[in-house]
């Protein structure tokens, strides 16, 4: 049998991957803060016996985008979009710290400053609670203050500030819980460069034309490379009737 139906094969399962990346960013093009995920392709010439007539193509992650979404405005006071090059730090499932560009915040029943996700905001000195309050701001630096409850409208008290981060992009990963993560696993110094724009919130960066357009080109292609492995069957069958005939 041709090696052609191995090779187009292997094409058709990296272009289903490259469709399921694809479709995931498409699924999140609404989603708050979402970096879109990278898809890069890689050619691998067949190794054994006679010429190297076959390459392989395989795909490979190549994590995240780090163009920045529109920003919206919403007058949400918990609601909080990093201007320019930065990121909040929260609290990972694991317990590790890692980052993100969504800045939808809210506070549970127990005072935790969490982001839409859940995951909990970290503060200088680890996950930000606030107490019960009447009035809550958010500053440009990350500075939490709040009006305690039955305190007067002029009492302001700082209460917290989120730690921002800005490390260089090419040391970032993206986990698979959608978080990004140092290289090195350590967690990254405050940056006073980072800023936020409160009563605002920072969209998907996934074009979602651009995704659709690529959704419509990997489906040709996949059809193309089944195609392929019919006519490599078709030929691989007549070939054998006339050996057969012989």
């Amino acid at each position: 049998m041709d090696r052609v139906l191995f090779v187009i094969g292997n094409a058709g399962k990296q272009l289903m991957h490259a469709q399921a990346v694809n479709s995931h960013n498409l699924a999140n093009a609404n989603t708050v803060g979402f970096q879109a995920d990278l898809v890069n392709y890689q050619t691998q010439i067949v190794k054994g016996a006679g010429h190297e007539t076959r390459a392989f193509a395989t795909a490979h992650d190549e994590g995240a985008s780090f163009e920045k979404g529109n920003i919206q405005s919403t007058g949400r006071t918990l609601d909080v979009a990093v201007n320019g090059d930065g990121w909040i730090s929260v609290q990972a499932p694991d317990g590790s710290e890692a980052y993100t560009r969504a800045g939808n915040l809210r506070v549970n029943i127990n005072g935790q400053l969490l982001t839409g996700a859940g995951h909990a905001v970290l503060g200088e000195a680890g996950p930000i609670v606030i107490p019960e309050y009447e009035k809550l701001e958010i500053g440009l630096d990350g500075t939490i203050s709040v009006r305690p409850i039955g305190q007067q409208a002029s009492t302001l008290a700082e209460v917290g500030r989120i730690k921002l981060v800005s490390p260089q992009l090419d040391q970032l990963v993206k986990g698979d819980d959608g978080l990004l993560r140092t290289r090195d696993q350590v967690p990254a110094e405050a940056s006073s460069d980072a800023t936020l724009i409160s009563g605002a919130l920072e969209g998907s960066n996934v074009n979602s034309v651009e995704a659709l357009v690529n959704m419509i080109g990997i489906a040709r292609q996949f059809e193309i490379a089944v195609k392929i492995m019919s006519t490599a069957k078709e030929m691989d069958e007549r070939t054998t009737q006339l050996v057969n005939l012989g």
